[in-house]
C-alpha cells in the first residue's frame, strides 16, 4: 500500500537530531545540521569533505554549464536550420522551456540533496509498484548521460585546436587519430585537477566564474567594435536558412534547435555535489536556478552579438575549420586575434570539462554505492585519505578515452555516442519529474519537507517542465538534413534504444535481485 513507502518527515524542522557518522576526516569539514538531517533521512554515511560554500556552489553550477561558451562553439546546427533568426528564437523558447526543468530539479534537490540525482529522486517520489524498476533505469540512463557528455567536452576541445591549426595552416587537413590525442591530454588534465587539486575545488570554482565572465565580456566588446555587422532586421526577422534540405522552414528550425538544447544542457550538475556542499537543501538548489538564469542571461546577450556579427551564414557553415565562431572571428580581427579570443574561449570550456568529470564521478559513484552497477563495490568506494570517489573520477576518465577510440574508425560514430548526452538526459528528466508530480497529486503528504519551493505554482511548473522535455527529446533524434544517408542518420536513437534495452536485460539478470533503491533505504 502507498502508506507503506511514505518517506519520514520530520515534525520538527529544529529538532536536535545526533550527526551521521563522518569519519577521521570529514569531521575537519562538517556538514551544517540541516545536512546531518539530510543524510539521516536518506540514510547515507557522510562520507566527502563539506568543503563548498553556498557562492562557490553557485560558481561550480555556472562554469560547468557554460552556456555561452557551448552556444558559441556548437552552433552549426542552428545556423544550418534555422539560420540567424532560426538561431535566435531558437534559443529563447530553448531557455524558457528549460527554465521549467530547472525549477522542478532545483525543488527536488532541495527535498532529497543527494549525489544521485534523478534515479534517487525517482526511488523516493515514484509509485511504489514501480519504484525499484524505474529507479534502476532512470540510473543507468543518468550514468549514459553523463559519461556521453564528459567524452563530448573533450572531444568538442580537440576540435576547436584542429581547427585554429586549420586558421594558421589552410593546407592542414584534420585527422580522426590527431583528434583522439588530443581527447586523451585533455583528460589528463581532467584527472590530475579532479584528483591532485580535489581540495582547491572551492576556490577553483570562484576563480573559474570570474574568468567566465571575463571572457564573455571580452569577447562581446570585441566583437560589437571590430566585426562588420548584419542589420537588426537580418538577425530577428528575414535571415531564415533552411540548408537542411527540410520541406518547410518550421521543420526545419525545430531541428535546428538542438544547439540551444546542447547549450542548456548539464544544468543540474549541481545537485550531484550535493554531499559536498554546506547547507545542501539550500544552496544546492539556489546554484542549479540562479547559476542557470545567470548563464541564460549571459548566453542571450552574447548570441545575438555573435548573430549580428556574422556577415554570411552559408560562408560560416563553409568555413575550412568546420566552425562558423571561427569565421566570425576571422571577419573582426587577424590571426593572431583569432587565436587570442579562442584561447579565451577555451580556457573556461576547458575547466568546465574538469568540474563535468567531477559532477559525473559523483553520479556514477552514488549510483554504484546503491548497488546500480556491475563491480559497484570498487566503483563506490571513497578514498579515505582525499575523501572523494577517485576509483570513479579514473572510471570516468577511461571512459573517456575508449570513446574516442571510436573516433579514429568512425567520426559518425562517435559523434552519435555524445549526442547520446541530450537523449538520455532529457529521459532522466521526464521520469523524475513525471513521479514527482505523481506525489504531488496523489500523496503530497509523503513528500519531503524542502527548503527552496515554487509556492502554489509548483505544481503547474512541474507539467510544464515535463511536456518540454517530451517536445525537446522528441526533436533531439531528428537527422540534420536530407537525404538522410549512413553518414547523416541520427544513430543517438538506435544506441539510445539498445542501451536502454541493456538495462533492462541488467534489471532481470541482477538489478531485481541486488538492487534496493534509495527508498528501501530512506525507510529503513
Amino acid at each position: 500500500m502507498e502508506a507503506s513507502v511514505k518517506s519520514p518527515r520530520p515534525q520538527a524542522v529544529d529538532m536536535d537530531i545526533p550527526p551521521v557518522d563522518q569519519g577521521s576526516h570529514a569531521s575537519h569539514r562538517p556538514g551544517t545540521v540541516k545536512d546531518n538531517r539530510d543524510m539521516q533521512r536518506m540514510g547515507k554515511v557522510q562520507e566527502f569533505k563539506r568543503n563548498m560554500r553556498p557562492i562557490a556552489a553557485l560558481s561550480f553550477a555556472s562554469v560547468l554549464q557554460a552556456t555561452w561558451e557551448y552556444i558559441l562553439i556548437s552552433n552549426y546546427e542552428g545556423l544550418e536550420n534555422g539560420g540567424l533568426p532560426g538561431m535566435f528564437w531558437g534559443y529563447i523558447w530553448t531557455f524558457i522551456g528549460f527554465g521549467f526543468i530547472i525549477a522542478s530539479i532545483s525543488e527536488m534537490s532541495s527535498m532529497a540533496p543527494t549525489s544521485g540525482g534523478q534515479y534517487h529522486w525517482v526511488s523516493e517520489f515514484s509509485s511504489p509498484r514501480y519504484q525499484k524498476f524505474l529507479s534502476y533505469i532512470t540510473g543507468w540512463m543518468s550514468v549514459l548521460a553523463w559519461q556521453a557528455g564528459t567524452a563530448s567536452g573533450s572531444y568538442l576541445t580537440g576540435t576547436i585546436i584542429q581547427g585554429l591549426i586549420s586558421v594558421r595552416n589552410p593546407d592542414y587537413e584534420p585527422q580522426n587519430w590527431q583528434g583522439t590525442l588530443l581527447v586523451f591530454a585533455m583528460v589528463l588534465v581532467i584527472y590530475i585537477f579532479n584528483v591532485y587539486a580535489s581540495d582547491s575545488l572551492e576556490i577553483l570554482s570562484n576563480l573559474l566564474m570570474m574568468l567566465h565572465i571575463t571572457s564573455w565580456a571580452v569577447i562581446l566588446i570585441v566583437l560589437w567594435a571590430l566585426a562588420p555587422h548584419q542589420s537588426a532586421e537580418a538577425v530577428f526577422v528575414t535571415q531564415w536558412k533552411n540548408f537542411g534540405g527540410w520541406s518547410t522552414m518550421g521543420l526545419s528550425v525545430m531541428i535546428g534547435q538542438i544547439s540551444a538544447i546542447y547549450g542548456c544542457l548539464s544544468s543540474d550538475a549541481a545537485a550531484h555535489m550535493s554531499e559536498e556542499v554546506k547547507d545542501a537543501g539550500r544552496s544546492v538548489a539556489v546554484a542549479i536556478f540562479w547559476g542557470y538564469l545567470l548563464n541564460g542571461i549571459m548566453a542571450a546577450i552574447l548570441l545575438i552579438t555573435y548573430l549580428f556579427a556574422t556577415p554570411s551564414v552559408e560562408d560560416s557553415l563553409n568555413d575550412i575549420t568546420g566552425f562558423p565562431f571561427l569565421y566570425v572571428f576571422k571577419q573582426a580581427t587577424s590571426t593572431a586575434g583569432v587565436n587570442g579570443l579562442t584561447a579565451i574561449v577555451l580556457l573556461p570550456v576547458i575547466f568546465s570539462n574538469v568540474l563535468f568529470n567531477a559532477a559525473t564521478s559523483r553520479q556514477t559513484f552514488a549510483f554504484a554505492r546503491d548497488n546500480g552497477l556491475p563491480f559497484s563495490r570498487w566503483i563506490g568506494k571513497i578514498d579515505k585519505k582525499r575523501q572523494i570517489p577517485v576509483n570513479a573520477i579514473a572510471l570516468s576518465c577511461i571512459i573517456s578515452c575508449a570513446l574516442s577510440l571510436i573516433n579514429i574508425g568512425s567520426e559518425t560514430a562517435f559523434n552519435a555516442i555524445i549526442s547520446l548526452n541530450v537523449a538520455a538526459l532529457m529521459y532522466t528528466y521526464i521520469i523524475s519529474i513525471g513521479c514527482v508530480i505523481y506525489r504531488k497529486i496523489w500523496h503530497p503528504e509523503t513528500l519531503p519537507p524542502r527548503r527552496w519551493d515554487m509556492g502554489r505554482w509548483g505544481l503547474a511548473v512541474n507539467i510544464i517542465g515535463l511536456l518540454y522535455c517530451c517536445f525537446a527529446l522528441f526533436w533531439s533524434l531528428w537527422p540534420s538534413d536530407l537525404p538522410v544517408t549512413l553518414e547523416n542518420f541520427n544513430w543517438s536513437v538506435v544506441i539510445f534504444g539498445g542501451v536502454f534495452i541493456i538495462s533492462l536485460v541488467m534489471y532481470l539478470i541482477k538489478g531485481r535481485k541486488e538492487y534496493s533503491g534509495p527508498a528501501a533505504i530512506v525507510q529503513r
